[in-house]
């Protein structure tokens, strides 16, 4: 009989995010996001569109090119609010501080989600792997001195990336 392995705490609030990254109504990635803060949930988030809205999934993505600082242009879906957003929207609806709080992620966080990260005081993140446009998340980051740990050293794949 093989032994249990017990998840780490990391391990165990990814699954999570994994887990709420389900209900997301867009396939580029289904992300999920979860704030933590002593062990205790605080909110979770998924990517999806703005109550009301159409969905991905219902309508199709509305794509926009987007040109990275590095010159190189990638295809983003401008629908939907990302899950590190809604998960901070969350927070704000329901009263909840996020100050202090570890982000657990599919992959890290876009430019426009690391700095509400920043400015929201979470002071810790975890992904299950890279984003292929992150550059300026990890200086951000690291500048803000918060730590980013991915537990895979892969980079997110979907597709018109």
């Amino acid at each position: 009989m093989a032994e249990y392995k017990r998840p780490s705490w990391d391990e165990y609030f990814l699954n999570i995010a994994h887990v709420v990254g389900t209900r997301g109504t867009c396939d580029r990635g289904r992300n999920g996001a979860v704030l933590v803060k002593d062990k205790r949930i605080l909110t979770t988030g998924y990517v999806g569109s703005p109550r009301g809205m159409p969905h991905c999934d219902e309508v199709g993505h509305l794509m926009s090119d987007e040109v990275n600082p590095d010159g190189t242009i990638s295809k983003h879906c401008i629908r939907t609010i990302h899950a590190e957003q809604n998960a901070i929207l969350q927070a704000a609806l329901h009263g909840i501080s996020v100050e202090g709080s570890t982000l657990y992620v599919k992959f890290e966080p876009c430019f426009t989600c690391t700095k509400m990260l920043i400015n929201a005081g979470a002071t810790r993140v975890v992904c299950q792997k890279k984003y292929h446009a992150a550059k300026l998340t990890r200086e951000f980051f690291r500048q803000a001195k918060i730590p980013i740990v991915y537990m895979e050293d892969k980079v997110e794949e979907y597709p018109d990336q």
